[in-house]
């Protein structure tokens, strides 16, 4: 790849997209394309199309996709599956027609069971049911893995599939109706802070075990497979380290500055006791985690204090 190279990044304002736009900055590469949905729907073939016509991209990088919690899951499965569909065949087609010649499919670990072995390898794929809640975009994703095999194995093509773990970092979303529980709890242990350092109650018992990694990390993960030539077409991203959300929520209270309570409503439910990525098929070809958590953490809270009054409909 060279820094002159033409990039398209799909999905360029969400979490992970500015994040990879933004390391390929500081890294030099000055030839980026990025379209937001008004100017190209990706769930339209001829639009998307006439796109690749015109701009002709060298190197493409999916990070578009339709997401949400559990609750948007579960309502809207068909959506969730068509949508996320149209916007990566549209995509790995079109890519694969233009002759692109580097191609990354940013997925997730839901798409592995969800009995799976712990920690989760990529063999696992497709070795039993997935779990109910978010299989629409389970299966749109594991579609998407298996057209990049199929690309790379019959065409020769470098399309290459990464999937990371649980994300946070800057553009995270903190509306405590969707969020996930990093960016939600970062909120709510400010907002406490805030009120007199009001005691905070969380879901659930604080057993589960999960991994977080930074964004930042993952956008240097798909430099790494951009600049290297990778022998495989999928890989986990993560950090192989995980920690209980109660010792989750007992940093998150350090960094933010609340002294106050932390309760646990055990009616709510705790979900997957553990999940966890088995990162050493990257890890061995030499691309590793950088951040710390609570360094993590930190950075991500200074960003959502000076920039919480200029989002609308995210905090």
């Amino acid at each position: 790849m060279k820094k002159d190279s033409k990039i398209y990044i799909a999905g360029h304002t969400g979490m992970v997209g500015s994040a990879i736009w933004r390391t390929l900055r500081e890294l030099g590469y000055a030839n980026l394309i990025g379209k937001v949905s008004d100017e190209l729907d990706l769930r339209k073939q001829e639009a998307v199309a006439d796109f690749f016509q015109r701009e002709k991209p060298e190197i493409v990088v999916d990070a578009a996709a339709r997401v949400g919690g559990i609750l948007a899951n579960t309502k809207d499965q068909y959506g969730f599956l068509m949508e996320n569909m149209l916007i990566q065949n549209n995509l790995i087609h079109e890519s694969h027609k233009s002759k692109v010649e580097k191609f990354i499919f940013l997925g997730s670990s839901c798409i592995y069971p969800k009995l799976a072995p712990q920690p989760l390898k990529e063999d696992y794929l497709l070795t039993g049911p997935l779990e109910p809640t978010n299989e629409g975009y389970a299966i749109a994703k594991i579609s998407g893995v298996k057209l990049c095999e199929a690309l790379r194995q019959q065409h020769g093509k470098y399309f290459v599939s990464l999937m990371p773990t649980n994300l946070y970092g800057p553009n995270d979303n903190f509306d405590l109706e969707t969020s996930h529980v990093l960016p939600a709890m970062l909120r709510k242990f400010h907002e406490a802070q805030e009120n007199g350092n009001k005691p905070v109650t969380l879901w659930g018992s604080g057993t589960p075990l999960r991994e977080f990694m930074h964004v930042d990390d993952l956008a240097k993960a798909v430099v790494f497979s951009l600049e290297n030539e990778l022998p495989g077409h999928l890989y986990n991203v993560g950090t192989g380290i995980d920690i209980s959300i109660k010792d989750l929520a007992l940093l998150i209270q350090k960094v933010v500055g609340h002294s106050g309570e932390i309760l646990w409503n055990r009616e709510k439910p705790d979900g997957t006791p553990r999940k966890l990525m088995e990162v050493s098929r990257l890890r061995a070809l030499g691309w590793e985690v950088r951040i710390a958590l609570e360094d993590g953490i930190r950075e991500t809270f200074e960003w959502f204090l000076e920039t919480k009054d200029e989002l609308q409909g995210n905090v």
